[in-house]
């Protein structure tokens, strides 16, 4: 029986996800299965209108931080993430990739972003979760809360930008991620601050954007080496 599955196993799936485990890793692969894991049970969870009591508890504690000085720096980054924001510089980095030849990133990039869009709006109407109402907001969202489409959506443009610039400045790489997953990580405690979405929220947008950011630098990937060839 082992003997059989080994065969089947060696003959017919391993020449399959050879390419993938190559391109993404062990350890990558072992991320993604454990995101979604955490967001699968989120899932359930909010499909099942259970509450999550770290939710509010987590949101009251943070607000008694609040002051005009935070408010100020918090809609600021919050703007970062803002589908205008988001767009433009979306919008820019295409021109600039299509301007450098660097055709097959370009049209990678748009996928990703399209995708992230249809993600967030699709994953949102389904399931159709009410955004918090804990204190006055200082913004107003009418979109519903699950999952965040700014923590979805800064993780796979910013994600996508920094991956693109780690590959032609690979001695910046270090500096380039630090610098990203600190802008994604305060555009998501942004959203928690002013109170537009609960941590759940964050942490599920992270968990989309990461897979979808995974899934198409993976393609990038996979198209290089088929021109390798």
């Amino acid at each position: 029986m082992l003997r059989q599955i080994s065969h089947f196993w060696l003959r017919h799936i391993h020449p399959r996800l050879a390419p993938l485990i190559a391109t993404t890793g062990i350890v990558g692969l072992i991320s993604c299965l454990l995101i979604l894991f955490v967001l699968a049970n989120l899932a359930e969870e909010v499909l099942e209108r259970e509450a999550f009591a770290f939710d509010t508890t987590f949101l009251l504690w943070l607000h008694q931080f609040a002051n005009p000085s935070l408010d100020n720096l918090m809609l600021f980054i919050t703007n970062i993430g803002n589908p205008r924001t988001v767009v433009t510089v979306a919008a820019v980095t295409v021109l600039l990739l299509w301007w450098r030849r660097y055709r097959e990133e370009a049209k990678v990039f748009v996928l990703a972003c399209l995708g992230a869009f249809i993600l967030n709006t699709e994953l949102k109407l389904f399931f159709s979760k009410p955004r918090p109402e804990l204190w006055h907001q200082l913004i107003s969202e009418k979109s519903f809360s699950f999952p965040s489409g700014h923590a979805l959506g800064s993780m796979v443009l910013y994600g996508f930008i920094a991956y693109l610039l780690a590959i032609h400045y690979p001695k910046l790489s270090r500096v380039i991620y630090s610098l990203v997953v600190t802008l994604i990580a305060a555009i998501g405690i942004s959203r928690l601050y002013l109170g537009v979405h609960w941590p759940t929220d964050i942490i599920a947008g992270y968990g989309v954007g990461f897979l979808w950011l995974m899934t198409c630098i993976t393609m990038l990937k996979l198209q290089r080496l088929r021109q390798l060839k």
